[in-house]
């Protein structure tokens, strides 16, 4: 490789994290080298140090961490060595980073245009009329709707699908010559996760940005790297080309990693009787716009249903109306087939602790600020009233239950915990107040595979253990073949197609449960590349969020 050719040069980085009063490593002596124009996968594990690492590429190191030892030469300079001043010179600038939430990386409080000038501008880029001209441009490459128009709104205005494609934009409003991209499709659905990852492969090879592409997902790495480095507790596996590694990699761990996707859910045996939840001919709005049309679905005892379907499907709002936090305009939610209050404020409090909700985003739905012993325990004392001895006896409990430790975890901080482990405690949380009925919100989407394998597992247990009823809310279709029952499929506020699982992935399908199918990525270097080609050809749109 030519020196000319080089544009990021790491040798031997170490990072250490801080573990009360003593440092422990996390990144152990890694290399990496990326050529101009060259687009790396790193693939691992949660805590194998893929986002530590693609933050110490910009001479980062986030609270609890530094950077120990080796270099980081960026296009020559030296970033260990750099003043603060330069540093915030080149990020932004030559340097950009894609988060891989969108929604809670943008200002709630601003624009879409106000963020995404501020770099140009305050990088001195260009002034303000041309970086608002330069926005609409990239917003069209990025196939945003009414670009000219879409910079206007808040953050909470678009879908994620939207917001994430704008992220990337705003990253690229400098050009720089490094792109970070950090887990950016993970919570996208599969037909939205095409429109991005085609748009951001698009817009890094027109203009020739090099690219640190952090995922866990395979298939997907495996349409935008040139080049692939498998990482595990902070050290290098193996590398090489995409081609190469997804044809005959050499270690028995990178092997674990393509095989992952192995779990089927035991056999419950649960007969269909009486539904614990209906959904019967519900319709909603949020204003004038409705959301939901006369949507129907049952959920049984010991019996998942999957409900799939892209961003703004109307997935999440169903699950708002059974909660009681969107009251339907038409139709009713039925409990043991006893109607439901439609507002949650009027519910009694045993209608809401039998339905409990394990959210997408651990990070944000557990307090940051409470102990587990807290977490686990309010809504034990709150729904059973339990007290003393006996709240701490069944908390203990939950952890046993969720194979967590007492003693190790019950008075530690979320920010202690690891992703699986934040989204155990959002499961024992939810556990605590004894229901019947639980929604699980996308709760494997932001898991790397091993992880959410573990999760599946736990829920599966516990289904069959504690007699419970999910109502899985995914837009992953490998997660639906491995745990659901019945499958539900949404597109625009209605039920496009419905039935048990086994009837529902054997053809013939709805043309929209087809689209779905066709758009899980596979593990091909050529998949997007043919698809786009063959959608492009039959004049077929890859999303209704475009």
């Amino acid at each position: 490789m030519a020196d000319s050719d080089l544009l990021l040069d790491i040798r031997d980085l170490r990072i250490d994290g801080k573990a009360g009063d003593d440092w422990l490593p996390i990144v152990k002596g890694v290399n990496l080298t990326l050529k101009k124009g060259e687009v790396l996968g790193l693939i691992g594990e949660s805590g194998a140090g893929k986002s530590t690492i693609g933050l110490a590429a910009m001479g980062f190191a986030r609270d609890g961490c530094r950077i120990s030892g080796g270099t980081i030469d960026f296009d020559g300079v030296d970033l260990r060595k750099s003043s603060q001043d330069n540093l915030r010179r080149l990020r932004g600038k030559r340097i950009a980073y894609v988060a891989q939430s969108a929604a809670a990386s943008f200002n709630p409080a601003h624009k879409l245009m106000e963020q995404y000038v501020e770099a140009p501008v305050r990088h001195g880029v260009m002034g303000r009329s041309e970086a608002e001209r330069d926005a609409v441009e990239l917003y069209r490459k990025m196939q945003l709707p009414n670009p000219e128009e879409i910079g206007f709104r808040f953050p909470h205005q678009v879908s994620g699908g939207q917001l994430q494609r704008a992220m990337t934009a705003m990253a690229m409003s400098c050009r720089p010559d490094l792109i970070i991209f950090d887990e950016p499709t993970t919570a996208l659905d599969v037909t939205t996760q095409i429109e991005v990852l085609a748009a951001i492969r698009d817009i890094v090879e027109q203009f020739g940005t090099s690219a640190i592409y952090i995922t866990h997902d395979l298939a997907v790495v495996a349409q935008m790297a040139d080049r692939i480095k498998i990482l595990l507790r902070g050290e290098e596996v193996e590398e090489a080309d995409t081609r190469t590694m997804l044809a005959d990699p050499q270690e028995d761990y990178t092997k674990s990693l393509w095989a992952v996707r192995s779990f089927k859910r035991s056999a419950q045996d649960a007969p269909k009787s009486e539904p614990v939840v209906s959904v019967r001919n519900v319709s909603a709005s949020y204003g004038p716009v409705q959301v939901l049309d006369d949507v129907s679905f049952d959920i049984h005892a010991r019996r998942t249903v999957a409900v799939v379907g892209e961003s703004g499907s109307g997935k999440s709002t169903a699950a708002r109306v059974i909660t009681g936090l969107l009251p339907p305009t038409h139709g009713e939610v039925l409990f043991d087939g006893t109607p439901l209050p439609a507002d949650y404020r009027k519910r009694t409090r045993d209608q809401l602790r039998h339905a409990q909700m394990i959210y997408q985003m651990a990070d944000t739905a557990l307090n940051p600020k409470l102990t587990i012993r807290k977490l686990i325990g309010r809504p034990a004392q709150m729904y059973l009233g339990l007290r003393g001895r006996k709240l701490n006896e069944r908390i203990r409990e939950l952890l046993h239950l969720i194979e967590m430790e007492p003693d190790e975890f019950i008075d530690r901080l979320p920010s202690e915990l690891s992703g699986g482990q934040k989204q155990r405690i959002g499961i024992a949380r939810a556990l605590a107040a004894e229901p019947r009925f639980i929604i699980c919100d996308e709760v494997t989407s932001a898991l790397d595979q091993i992880v959410a394998e573990g999760i599946l597992k736990l829920l599966d247990r516990l289904q069959g253990e504690l007699n419970l009823a999910y109502m899985f809310i995914t837009h992953d279709l490998a997660t639906v073949k491995a745990i659901a029952d019945d499958v539900v499929v949404m597109q625009k506020g209605r039920v496009v197609e419905q039935g048990p699982k086994e009837e529902m992935f054997r053809p013939p399908h709805h043309p929209y449960t087809d689209l779905l199918l066709s758009s899980v990525p596979e593990m091909d270097p050529d998949w997007l590349t043919n698809l786009l080609e063959e959608r492009k050809s039959k004049d077929h749109p890859t999303s209704a969020d475009a």
